[in-house]
């Protein structure tokens, strides 16, 4: 087995000895030299795992020594080892990059856990995380089967996605286990839906907050008390995507962070109307019949929504001034950020992004961006480099520099579906993959939530036979026709309308500037 390799820089190097005989004793080979060029010297003919370097040495100093063989070998890890206590040292030292800052005199076990901290460390994680997660699985276990309320499932949901991101990060082969107890939960969560969601319609009073209750309960109330709001909907937002920016917006923001549920189906025509109107999708057709798009017509789902907005604000005999702006790609962002300075003077701010359900349409209809976003992880990175590098950031930065609070939220999430279920449906039903709207359709209802009844679902019914059913889990619906093609080149999409964690359970975020 190889051993790392490791160079030391020092011209007392001779009174260093006993560090460097413990150090081989524990499996290190150590090569050492007096000064700075003979550190570079021996850069230019080997590589090294680490390096040891001192600031105070005759002819090149530590600091001239590190710029020079970061250019060598800029991802090599370079600890400072040195008497010097100057903050202008340790300051240039992590401006080039340094590793590690040690202030002599060290102990062996300082320079031990500092090359175990840089050499080692991947290693140590992705055996700690196994460990932890092999212990905490029979516990998540216990609670998705012991689950019997709504909070109950944001715990499981959120449990689950930090041992997501976890076991992704320490790169623990642990992912089949993983991905089998988080289909055993969406499963387990698909019957709790079943089981619930009518007496939530119902009794608005005894359910957790859904779509149509997020301005009443958590908008108007800061509205209320003088605030001045920016509420931020980013289409198709999960909460491991948030999860994966929040570290981005940490040092603008303090962030409370909580879930809630998505009305059925978890498709952007129902769940964001519901929000923007405070009204489930039938009361909207009721009340508002010319604001509401059914399932045939051709037009965009969501071109009412500033209507809806000023509909529910009236209704509550609110007075607010308010806007509303849709960004769509960077050119409408940098709009927006033009028109900061005149939009901020209104006491709430609706934002709705696009970019996170484009990027889920596109993974599904175009090979290169499916190669992009081959898998879960790659899907997160996605999000979050358009998060970084869109004008998205710059706007949150701008409202933070403006003391104004935030709330970000979604209309849905989405899942990644790989297991096909029949339908027969005729022409009118509708094309989504996890729900169907229709008169004629024949399925086998064991495999699917079923409402025969839509407005006990708070769902209009197109026609007076209608009836919705929703895919479970990480199903999807495919007819008998080119059922082959069909299932192929939908396997493994980013879909949602269905019941899932992913879908239902969506972040609430209320950002305060610092």
């Amino acid at each position: 087995m190889r051993k790392d390799k490791i160079l030391w820089a020092d011209d007392e190097i001779d009174l260093l000895k006993p560090h460097i005989l413990f150090l081989e004793e524990k499996g290190y080979e150590i090569e050492s030299v007096i000064s700075g060029l003979d550190a570079i010297e021996s850069c230019n003919r080997q590589n090294f795992d680490i390096i040891f370097l001192d600031e105070n040495m005759p002819g090149l100093s530590g600091l001239e020594t590190l710029i020079k063989i970061k250019q060598i070998n800029p991802d090599v890890p370079v600890v400072m080892v040195t008497k010097s206590e100057e903050e202008s040292i340790m300051n240039q030292a992590i401006g080039n990059k340094i590793a590690d800052y040690l202030i002599k005199p060290v102990n062996p076990n300082q320079l031990f856990l500092s090359i175990k901290k840089n050499l080692h460390k991947s290693d140590i994680i992705t055996e700690t995380t196994t460990i932890n997660y092999q212990q905490e699985f029979n516990k998540i276990g216990i609670q998705i089967n012991e689950a019997s309320s709504a909070n109950d499932w944001i715990n499981i949901y959120k449990k689950l996605v930090y041992w997501e991101l976890t076991l992704e990060e320490g790169e623990v082969e642990m992912q089949d286990l993983f991905r089998m107890q988080k289909r055993e939960a969406n499963t387990i969560f698909g019957k709790f839906i079943k089981k619930n969601y009518l007496y939530w319609i119902k009794n608005t009073d005894n359910r957790p907050v859904m779509s149509p209750d997020l301005f009443k309960k958590n908008v108007f109330s800061l509205l209320d008390s003088g605030e001045k709001l920016f509420f931020i909907l980013i289409d198709n937002f999960r909460f491991d995507q948030w999860l994966t920016v929040k570290s981005l917006l940490g040092d603008y923001f303090i962030f409370d962070e909580s879930l809630y549920y998505s009305i059925l189906p978890t498709a952007t025509q129902y769940s964001r109307n519901a929000i923007f109107s405070g009204l489930m999708p039938n009361k909207i057709e009721e009340i508002f019949p010319e604001l509401w798009i059914d399932e045939e017509s051709e037009e965009g789902k969501n071109i009412n929504e500033e209507p809806l907005i000023k509909t529910q604000i009236e209704r509550f005999r609110k007075k607010y001034t308010f806007t509303y702006n849709k960004i769509y790609d960077s050119l409408y962002g940098e709009k927006l950020l033009n028109t900061l300075s005149d939009i901020i003077k209104n006491q709430l701010n609706v934002i709705v992004i696009n970019f996170v359900d484009m990027l889920s349409h596109a993974r599904t209809e175009n090979k290169m961006i499916r190669e992009l976003a081959q898998s879960e992880a790659a899907y997160r990175s996605l999000t979050r480099s358009w998060f970084q590098h869109s004008t998205t950031l710059e706007l949150f930065k701008q409202i933070a520099t403006k003391g104004h609070k935030i709330i970000l939220t979604t209309d849905h999430g989405t899942i990644r579906v790989d297991s096909p279920v029949k339908i027969i449906g005729d022409r009118n039903t509708n094309t989504n993959l996890r729900y169907k709207v229709g008169k004629n359709m024949d399925y086998n209802y064991k495999e699917v939530f079923e409402i025969r009844e839509p407005k006990k679902a708070g769902l209009p019914s197109p026609n007076i036979s209608s009836r919705y059913i929703f895919a479970l889990n990480e199903s999807f619906f495919a007819y008998p026709n080119n059922y082959n093609y069909y299932v192929s080149y939908y396997k493994n999409t980013f879909q949602h309308g269905g019941i899932s964690m992913e879908e239902m359970l969506i972040p609430l975020i209320t950002l305060q500037p610092k």
